[in-house]
């Protein structure tokens, strides 16, 4: 009975833990580190238990006076009169998991990364939700969206212990690290370089100086020395040591996905125990495959894969890797500053990323199929969105369809990824190989129409989705 209580106990604790501390995973490339001279961001959405995931075309607005908005925990939020059409990636019932993508190419994901702060500073309950949803409707690059994120953390205060939003446009890539209260601290990541995040601070030296690469709260070094989490001079300090709750940087969890996705990229190979850095050059420039593998990755080929190249069982249950039992999509989008934002691609897959292929959502898209979501409209999606009771599993629904797929594959995995790796090899060469002449003729029907590509996108999108699984 007591070995019962102990493991019940062990597993309902670890399922917070995963939940409040591993939760996401991302990739960030400059524009001169990938091989068509794009910005890439690659993201797995990671959340335990039964989720939903709806698609949303949010559209521009624009009135004559700001926006006011009553946020979750209480505060007022205004919003500047006009805000920006955006593609939106809802989790319905979860405060920290959307994905946006706005009419610039502005997107931004995030993931959770504890703090040590136990003392955190909030007017009206701080702001959670509403930070990447207000960036998002008011950036017009991702530059921008760092001043905006950081105005607001330090008015309201961030209302969790930690996290890091990877920002991106056509021309920059950013993190901006957020602090239980109102601190925080924001990395460019060079133009010729790769930065990884998974669920600890990665942003190390920091130099408020210099502009072109660092923002922060003014007291940021000052407050640390006040709570004796740092005592040297404003050159040596080191934000990731002093803010980071001190067992996520040590935790297996995230130290091994970060060396798996480095030493998968990296022109240099780091051992697990070594000190792994911010940004770092590839050994070859970044192509879409390669951050899919990395998406995909359950250590395969490492003496982390607990599987034993899956002979033990599916790897989202022997191991915690990158794709894990908790993905509920990934995507990487491809932000190329030579082509019209509506044509950018979110190259995304849906469940388990090793599972499905990744297929081009694009920026430009009108509107999206009522079975790729829930609510009839944005307006009754975002008024219900912490509605917990909307969480059911809805037959009707895509994502339904695509869990359940996810769901049979890892009963036998072995046997059955062969299959699906086939399957999916072939269906992303083909959409590949087809980019550059269907993003032509996309583009020839722009020049004369512009208003006929949104349609025309989302049929796309819902031939690609229907006929994946088939």
């Amino acid at each position: 009975m007591k070995s019962f209580i102990f493991t019940t106990l062990f597993f309902i604790f670890f399922q917070i833990s995963a939940q409040d501390n591993f939760n996401c995973f991302t990739v960030l490339a400059g524009k001169y580190a990938t091989d068509d001279e794009s910005v890439m961001l690659a993201h797995n959405e990671d959340d335990g238990g039964k989720q939903t995931v709806n698609l949303y075309k949010v559209p521009r607005v624009e009135n004559k006076d700001s926006i006011e908005i009553k946020m979750k925990n209480g505060g007022t939020l205004r919003l500047s009169p006009t805000t920006f059409a955006m593609v939106w990636i809802e989790m319905p019932g979860m405060e920290f998991s959307d994905s946006y993508q706005n009419e610039y190419g502005v997107t931004i994901v995030s993931d959770a990364c504890r703090s040590r702060e136990d003392q955190p500073d909030l007017t009206d309950g701080g702001i959670g939700y509403w930070l990447r949803r207000a960036i998002a409707l008011q950036a017009k690059t991702a530059r921008e969206a760092v001043k905006i994120g950081g105005k607001l953390i330090e008015k309201y205060g961030y209302a969790s212990s930690g996290r890091t939003y990877s920002i991106a446009d056509k021309n920059e890539a950013w993190m901006l690290a957020a602090v239980n209260g109102k601190h925080w601290v924001a990395q460019r990541v060079p133009d010729d370089k790769v930065a990884i995040i998974p669920n600890y601070y990665t942003i190390g030296k920091v130099d408020l100086k210099d502009t072109l690469n660092f923002y922060g709260s003014n007291d940021l070094i000052d407050y640390a020395r006040k709570r004796h989490w740092y005592e040297g001079d404003d050159a040596g300090f080191n934000f990731r040591l002093a803010y980071a709750d001190t067992v996520s940087l040590k935790h297996p969890v995230n130290i091994e996905r970060h060396w798996d996705a480095i030493n998968r990229l990296a022109d240099t190979k780091y051992a697990i125990t070594d000190t792994l850095p911010f940004s770092f050059y590839s050994k070859d420039l970044i192509k879409l495959p390669d951050l899919f593998r990395v998406l995909r990755s359950h250590f395969e080929g490492t003496d982390l894969d607990k599987s034993k190249d899956y002979t033990l069982g599916s790897p989202h249950e022997t191991h915690r890797a990158i794709c894990a039992q908790s993905t509920q999509y990934g995507f990487v989008t491809q932000l190329r500053d030579y082509v019209p934002v509506v044509l950018t691609p979110i190259w995304i897959s849906f469940v388990h990323p090793c599972s499905h292929t990744f297929v081009p959502l694009y920026n430009g898209i009108g509107s999206f199929s009522n079975d790729l979501h829930t609510f009839s409209g944005y307006q009754e999606a975002l008024q219900h969105h912490f509605d917990k009771h909307r969480q059911k599993p809805d037959r009707k629904h895509f994502f339904y369809t695509f869990t359940k797929d996810a769901r049979k594959i890892d009963k036998k995995y072995a046997s059955r990824i062969k299959k699906r790796k086939q399957r999916i090899a072939k269906q992303e060469k083909a959409l590949l190989n087809n980019q550059k002449e269907s993003e032509q003729k996309l583009f020839s029907k722009y020049k004369i129409n512009p208003n006929i590509l949104g349609e025309e996108l989302q049929e796309y999108f819902d031939y690609l989705i229907n006929n994946q699984l088939k």
